[in-house]
């Protein structure tokens, strides 16, 4: 029979599940679904409608590190149960648009809750309350996250056609405030996990006394920049192919239904890539995972770069791209454990996640502008290469200066 400690924890990964598969669904993903339609009705102008969502990803990065720290002071359950709040004020918002101020604020609101409720809360949740095992909650919780997309992009479109995007959006903010806010307000009391002092395992599952830094030390670490920058440039490449891949791929000579075909193995990979992290968690330190999943994406970018005219070089860069993204995900929410301490990872970890999340909301548009000047595949390809081998030698110092540290 399993002790009350060492149930507990996993009734929070429990509750993530769902939350996570939700708010990324909703806040995240269905926009894309909707966006055609939230211009036609408001009458805007392209910028305005995709500024106003990369702008959300900005506001979510400005907040990420005063959710982290406010996670660690007062726990998940505040946060997050706060964050499903704003959920709902910002989608309902954004459904009752007639105006772009509004349509702007109401994308503000979303990005609050965006930091409030995303991977980097739940991480810093899951870190706050399990005294072990953070790494395989942490993965559990990915696999789950992942099927958002899978989910909210059918859904989405099918309740749009059905009934609109404003009713469709005002559907997502009640789900919001009914189900995940009653699920989040389910999480451990704040306090409810033994402070520091006790011997705890870490992230890749020894048992030691780490030493935790503040977010002030861990600002004054070159260790902490190289790994921000490591995660930002990854995560640049990550948001510019997510938007820019199937035209370059019918650059490349490629028809539209190939294109989609081979794009369409991005998914299930990162699930993949996510399921064989788990399988082998306990035998690889998360620092030798991190390398081996930043270093598969330049040699993905190489392959199509010099044969992306070939269906099964295409069919084999979706296939790494995949499960390279996917393994990113648990890296990111467990090396700063690693190498920064448990006690401030929320503040920690936010920190780091600001300029990932800068990242995310200008890479499109950076390889948007690339594009314009040059359409060659092989100019934006070449230059994601470039930055791919920059994230990789950044993550490679990061890691090897915090073991000698």
């Amino acid at each position: 029979m399993p002790s009350k400690e060492s149930k507990d924890p996993w009734k929070i990964v429990y509750l993530l599940a769902f939350t996570q598969i939700v708010s990324w669904g909703s806040l995240y993903y269905a926009f894309a679904v909707v966006a055609n339609d939230i211009q036609r009705d408001l009458g805007l102008s392209t910028p305005v409608v995709f500024g106003a969502f990369s702008w959300s990803l900005l506001v979510a990065g400005l907040a990420a590190t005063p959710a982290g720290m406010l996670i660690d002071r007062a726990g998940g359950r505040a946060v997050m149960s706060i964050g499903s709040l704003l959920a709902g004020i910002g989608m309902a918002g954004i459904a009752c648009s007639n105006s772009p101020a509004m349509y702007i604020g109401a994308w503000t609101v979303t990005g609050i809750a965006m930091a409030m409720t995303l991977y980097e809360a739940a991480f810093a949740t899951i870190n706050r309350e399990f005294l072990r095992g953070a790494r395989k909650g942490i993965s559990v919780l990915t696999l789950f996250g992942g099927l958002a997309s899978t989910v909210f992009w059918p859904l989405t479109l099918k309740l749009n056609t059905a009934i609109g995007w404003r009713d469709t959006l005002l559907l997502y903010a009640a789900i919001h405030v009914l189900l995940c806010l009653p699920m989040h307000a389910m999480l451990a009391a704040a306090g409810a996990r033994k402070q520091a002092g006790a011997a705890h395992a870490d992230a890749s599952g020894d048992a030691r006394q780490a030493r935790s830094f503040t977010l002030r030390e861990a600002l004054r670490e070159p260790v902490f920049w190289k790994l921000a920058l490591a995660f930002s440039a990854n995560l640049f490449i990550f948001s510019a192919l997510s938007v820019h891949l199937i035209p370059l791929l019918q650059r490349f000579g490629h028809s539209a239904g190939t294109a989609v075909l081979v794009a369409a193995l991005i998914g299930p990979m990162q699930v993949a890539g996510r399921i064989a992290e788990m399988a082998f968690a306990s035998k690889v330190k998360p620092q030798a995972v991190g390398i081996a999943t930043f270093a598969v994406l330049p040699l993905a970018l190489l392959a199509l770069l010099f044969m992306g005219t070939r269906p099964l070089a295409v069919a084999a860069f979706c296939m790494l791209y995949g499960m390279s993204n996917g393994v990113l995900t648990i890296v990111r929410g467990i090396v700063p454990q690693v190498l920064f301490g448990r006690e401030n990872y929320g503040a920690i970890s936010g920190a780091l996640a600001g300029p990932s999340l800068i990242s995310k909301a200008a890479g499109p548009l950076a390889a948007a502008s690339l594009v314009a000047y040059d359409p060659a595949p092989e100019w934006l390809l070449g230059i994601l290469l470039a930055v791919s081998v920059l994230s990789l030698g950044c993550f490679l110092s990061a890691v090897r200066a915090g073991a000698v540290r």
